[in-house]
Formats: structure tokens, sequence, C-alpha cells
């Protein structure tokens, strides 16, 4: 029986490519919330404080680089489930956190249509990655929240997902609109049960 053959060891990333590379992706998502993906690569560059020569190595094009902060956003906010877990005041105050930052995130993800026009499969790929890897991360923080008796309505992750996205769809360039403030309201009526709607409450007789 021929011997197996090793498996080849992948080449590690010197540390200040590595470097460079977060750099680049930080400053991008920052820069992507305040001026939208159509902000220019040189105001990138310029925030994280690299050339434009190194920007091209990490990312070749405008696309490239949205795609890789889409994908940096959605890991960190996964990552940061558990670690809101185990150091948040309480369970509620994890889930009240958390949504906290998915708003963060999803500021970054405004235009992200526009840059994979003619390519729906690709834009689809990333859309169904942003769930599963947020929806089940939320889905452990609400069910801590209940085991604890701070979150008391029938609502699933999915719903809350897709309840704060709409709300976080008003916020560009409205200053009048603060959407932490009504996010939060949101999550604070999860504390409560809500009163059955006119369709599921049974008729009273006249």
């Amino acid at each position: 029986m021929p011997a197996a053959r090793p498996t080849p060891e992948i080449p590690r990333r010197r540390p200040d490519v590595e470097r460079n590379e977060r750099a680049l992706l930080d400053a991008a998502a920052k820069v992507f919330a305040a001026s939208g993906v159509d902000a220019t690569v040189r105001e990138v560059s310029a925030a994280a404080g690299v050339g434009m020569g190194t920007l091209y190595r990490h990312f070749p094009t405008r696309a490239d680089l949205v795609v890789a902060v889409y994908r940096h956003q959605v890991d960190a906010c996964a990552e940061a489930g558990p670690a809101l877990m185990a150091s948040a005041s309480s369970p509620f105050a994890a889930v009240l956190e958390w949504l906290h930052l998915f708003v963060d995130f999803l500021g970054t993800k405004h235009g992200l249509a526009r840059v994979w026009q003619g390519d729906s499969a690709g834009f689809t790929v990333l859309h169904e990655m942003f769930l599963e890897r947020l929806v089940p991360v939320l889905a452990d923080l609400l069910a801590a929240a209940r085991a604890s008796g701070e979150v008391v309505a029938d609502i699933g992750a999915y719903e809350l997902v897709r309840a704060v996205g709409d709300l976080v769809a008003w916020t560009p360039q409205d200053p009048d609109y603060d959407v932490r403030r009504i996010v939060t309201l949101l999550v604070t009526g999860l504390r409560q049960e809500q009163p059955a709607s006119e369709a599921t409450q049974t008729p009273r007789p006249c």
C-alpha cells in the first residue's frame, strides 16, 4: 500500500501583510459607513495609512474591497455574540448591544447591490452567508434572554434581523433619524407579552 502523501503546508503570511489588510478593512468599513461604497479607494488608503499600491495588492478591484469588507464585518458581528454573552451585564443587555453592532454593520452594507450589478448569483451567495452566520448568533442571545426571563415576546431571530434591517434602511442622509434609539425602543418591547392581533383574537359574543 503506497504511503500517503504529506499534506502540503499553507504558507503563512507575514505579520505586516496581515496588519495592512486588517487596517484596510477596518478603514474601508468606516469610510463606506460614512460615504457609501462610492467613496474613492484613495480615501480608504489614506484612512488606513497605507499607499495605493498596498491597497491594490490586497484588493485589485473596488468589488474585491467591498466584498472583503462585507465578509470581515459579518465575521466580526458573529464573533461578538459569544463575547457579549460572557461580558454583558445581562442577557438582555447582550441582545441590545449585539443589535447595535448589527446596525453599525448594516451601515456598511448600503450600496452593496450596485457593486454586484449583473452578478445576482454572487450577491445572493453573500446574502445567504450573512443569514447563515448571523441569525444563529442572535437566536442564541435571544434564548439566553428568554431563559433569564428578560425577553418574553414571541419573536424569532430571523424576524428581528429583518425588522432591524428595515429600520436601518431609513437611516441614510436623515440627521433627524436616530436608528439606534428606534432599535432600542423595539428591543425594549420584547420584555413584555405582546397583545394579540385582531386577526387572532376570539370574537366576543354580542
